[in-house]
């Protein structure tokens, strides 16, 4: 491969796509090489477990591979493996869960309006009582602590940065549900950390 060809596909993803779906194998590496970190760390903070981070990464890129001509290119790839990550990452939660396990609730109505129950006072920027190292190991297992419908939805609406719309076609669910699984994992977190902030 020459020089401009490289810097070419290392610049634009649809003519990474197009070469990984005309066959060639560097362009589809550095489609990996890319999303890899991105996708591990989905993985990780869906389901909070580096070997099953590490399988979600692998298996997603398996299955993108394998399933390459299907991808339409009217839709950025990144989009699309995204969702491969959630749906794998999800199944291997299934899999781990035990059955005495509760499944997350979703007091909601039709139009994705949440009843809120009682949570605790949040108090005004509480970050600032505590290094933010320390905080920010604070938040990590507040987020693990999540049930994994609303972990998934506050990893890729707060962290990945996905819209309501492209979060709820990801996760196959209504807009309404994506709001109000979002709503309820920002309160629960900060309910977790003002406990955390009490004791401290």
């Amino acid at each position: 491969m020459s020089e401009p060809q490289a810097a070419t596909l290392a610049g634009d993803e649809s003519v990474l796509v197009s070469g990984a779906k005309a066959g060639n194998y560097a362009a589809f590496e550095e489609l990996v090489n890319r999303y890899e970190k991105k996708i591990y760390r989905l993985g990780m903070n869906i389901t909070g477990n580096p070997e099953d981070a590490e399988d979600v990464l692998q298996d997603t890129f398996l299955k993108a591979f394998e399933h390459l001509p299907e991808f339409r290119e009217d839709s950025r790839f990144y989009t699309w493996i995204v969702r491969i990550a959630v749906n794998e990452a999800l199944m291997k939660l299934r899999k781990r869960r035990s059955s005495k396990e509760v499944p997350f609730e979703e007091t909601e109505d039709q139009d994705g309006e949440v009843l809120v129950r009682d949570y605790a006072d949040w108090r005004p920027n509480p970050e600032q009582t505590l290094a933010r190292e320390e905080m920010e190991q604070i938040l990590r297992n507040a987020i693990q602590a999540l049930p994994p419908g609303f972990r998934t939805v506050f990893y890729l609406r707060d962290v990945e940065g996905l819209d309501t719309h492209e979060t709820a076609q990801l996760l196959n669910v209504s807009t309404g549900a994506v709001k109000a699984r979002l709503f309820r994992a920002r309160l629960r977190l900060r309910e977790e950390l003002s406990k955390v902030l009490r004791r401290g």
